[in-house]
């Protein structure tokens, strides 16, 4: 079923730590604190790309203060290097190993010799991993950047922590302060969740399917 960012599924209740950085790697390296000490990954969020935030929000210009006390400020998940370096491994293997085995298969219906098959495979894998990976790594950089552009990160970026408990919630203030966050506070909000947070929500299993419901006359 087609969706936009706009289409509300569910709204639920959550309290964050919010702060607002200057500096890219601030940021990061604050977000890697905040894994350490034991925050969940999906609970950190960052700043939309400015297009996003121009968008959704008329072009206004609303300071990252307060920004990040809006329920309807565009945000995205935290995105890390360990991200990239496990959807490149993952990305690299699979696509090699499905290559090299296709192309044995391929070579043995031929009749060739074993030493042959073994080589030609084994290159062949190593050309389609190392293509994955070019392209998971392009995409993903991509991704990366949008909302830590230099004039976001000028503008300023703004970082929401879902806490959990009061030790996170200590924990995650003290993280962001010590990493040069301003406006640092806790807030209570409500967050909608839309189509796109759904995983693979783009995925038509079969593309003869149109848009309708299924399960009706």
């Amino acid at each position: 079923m087609a969706g936009t960012r706009d289409d509300i599924l569910d709204r639920t209740r959550a309290r964050e730590v919010t702060g607002v950085f200057h500096s890219k790697r601030a940021l990061e390296l604050a977000a890697q604190d905040l894994l350490m000490a034991g925050v969940d990954r999906a609970d950190i969020d960052v700043s939309a790309s400015s297009d996003e935030l121009g968008r959704r929000l008329n072009y206004q210009a609303i300071p990252p203060a307060d920004l990040a006390d809006l329920p309807t400020a565009p945000r995205q998940p935290f995105r890390g290097g360990d991200d990239l370096i496990g959807a490149e491994a993952v990305a690299g293997s699979v696509a090699g190993c499905a290559v090299a085995a296709a192309v044995a298969a391929l070579l043995v219906a031929w009749g060739l010799s074993l030493q042959l098959i073994g080589i030609v495979a084994v290159l062949c894998g190593l050309a389609a991993a190392g293509l994955a990976v070019f392209r998971v790594r392009r995409r993903l950089l991509h991704e990366r950047s949008l909302g830590l552009e230099n004039i976001a990160e000028w503008n300023g970026l703004v970082m929401w922590v879902r806490v959990r408990s009061p030790e996170i919630e200590a924990a995650a203030q003290e993280i962001l302060v010590r990493h040069g966050a301003e406006a640092v506070h806790i807030h209570e909000i409500d967050l909608a969740k839309t189509p796109e947070d759904i995983p693979l929500h783009a995925l038509r299993p079969d593309p003869w399917l149109g848009d309708e419901r299924l399960g009706r006359p």
